[in-house]
């Protein structure tokens, strides 16, 4: 039943505008027992719109060829996208973004508007919750678990049951 009701908070393809961050992370994960030696870690890229809506995806590797389509797909030109100096988003000028960047490696994390603390945040909620509920997660169905979260996220001012249930009415196309 839980697998059917996260289907249901599938991610929306709304863009984002105004001002975004963007950060990637680790995602911890239960590998296969016979794959030994590969890392447990999958990786997972989010941009989140300040006072808005998040959009998060279980990505194979962190490289800019997979990160900088999905900011194109997500994010409206002309958008303010803050990020740390991570070398992936280097380009993001140049493809009509306004970037500022925060360089967490000089202890640096607020510089005026830059900050990529709303990102932390959900991160540490998306960890704490999957870390404390599942405790680890297949590769297989992270995205659907990180769809949930993404779900909660972007509709937590509103009643969750509500929402499923139009979402459930909905004609399948």
């Amino acid at each position: 039943m839980a697998k059917q009701i996260r289907l249901l908070m599938k991610q929306e393809n709304d863009k984002l505008t105004n001002e975004v961050e963007t950060d990637e992370t680790y995602a911890p994960s239960r590998s296969h027992p016979r794959k030994i030696g590969r890392s447990k870690k999958q990786t997972v890229f989010d941009i989140v719109e300040r006072k808005g809506k998040v959009s998060a995806h279980h990505v194979k590797s962190s490289g800019a060829r997979v990160l900088l389509p999905i900011i194109q797909e997500r994010v409206e030109r002309q958008t303010v996208i803050y990020s740390d100096e991570y070398g992936a988003y280097r380009t993001l000028d140049k493809l009509g973004y306004s970037h500022t960047t925060v360089n967490h490696s000089r202890l640096e994390y607020v510089r005026g508007r830059a900050h990529t603390n709303t990102i932390e945040g959900f991160w540490s909620q998306l960890k704490r919750s999957i870390d404390g509920t599942y405790h680890a997660v297949s590769p297989k169905y992270l995205q659907s678990y990180v769809d949930e979260f993404v779900f909660r996220y972007n509709h937590r001012d509103e009643a969750a049951g509500p929402v499923l249930l139009e979402l459930a009415l909905k004609p399948v196309l």
